[in-house]
């Protein structure tokens, strides 16, 4: 008696986009593996949509910009795959994590899957930089109810459903600082959203907590972390994520009644 071959399950790949063209092509060249991949936009005014049209992406716009979370909503809307993968778009997929979604996929396992970074920051791999990011990526479909946060945004699972969470071997690439004036782009949006979030915590902030909570982060990334041996880009790449810290704080007290969660860089 002959048995049917289960079809094989399918890979979405969702990518936010908002004037990315100088990492966006290889962005999308690196998850050309998958089934299909999703690029909802923010309204870019670059020829984001133009690279990526080239590629054969499938592509959304939503310039209706209400945080992430809800473009991550938007997203999982229009995905038809049996897994999605986030990714970012200035990220790339090594061909070893590559082999590894794929694995996972032709196992047909069923859970959520966390991924780390190996960060680039103003053209050089912060080699020695141990990051600590560890972001839920991976994931089989049906598990995920929606999307919360305006920054840092997290998945709820859908309760009545067990779930198993592991941690995928091999890293992401992410380019994230690749200039200053990026970086000091960056430090806004997220500083501000940042202290945004924390406000409707009902968390208090001012300029003495934002500088202890700025000398804390530099301590962890540049010398527990290892960014000193990275030259002046690790430096760079510390300060930067110092900086934010302490804005956010900062921005919590003194603009604590003007903080939006509607900031795009």
């Amino acid at each position: 008696m002959s048995h049917a071959t289960p079809s094989p399950l399918r890979l979405s790949i969702g990518i936010l986009t908002k004037n990315e063209s100088a990492l966006i092509r290889r962005c999308i060249e690196s998850a050309s593996f998958a089934d299909e991949i999703i690029l909802l936009d923010s309204g870019s005014t670059d020829n984001t949509l133009d690279i990526a049209r080239s590629l054969g992406v499938n592509i959304f716009v939503s310039e209706d910009w209400q945080g992430f979370a809800v473009q991550r909503n938007r997203l999982l809307e229009r995905v038809t795959g049996d897994y999605i993968f986030f990714l970012d778009a200035d990220e790339i997929i090594t061909p070893e994590l590559r082999d590894e979604i794929q694995t996972i996929v032709h196992s047909r396992a069923i859970g959520i899957w966390k991924v780390c970074w190996t960060v680039v920051a103003y053209g050089h791999v912060l080699k020695h930089f141990k990051s600590d990011s560890n972001m839920e990526r991976l994931f089989t479909r049906h598990l995920i109810d929606h999307y919360e946060g305006v920054v840092h945004e997290g998945a709820i699972i859908k309760s009545d459903i067990p779930v198993a969470r592991k941690i995928l071997r091999h890293r992401l690439l992410h380019h994230s600082r690749q200039s200053i004036r990026a970086s000091l782009e960056k430090l806004t949006q997220y500083a501000m959203l940042g202290a945004a979030k924390r406000y409707s915590a009902g968390q208090r902030g001012g300029i003495f907590r934002g500088f202890l909570s700025a000398i804390g982060s530099f301590v962890k990334t540049y010398f527990l972390r290892g960014a000193i041996l990275d030259g002046g880009p690790g430096f760079l790449y510390c300060l930067f994520v110092a900086l934010e810290s302490f804005f956010r704080y900062v921005a919590l007290e003194y603009d604590k009644h003007r903080l939006t969660e509607s900031i795009q860089r």
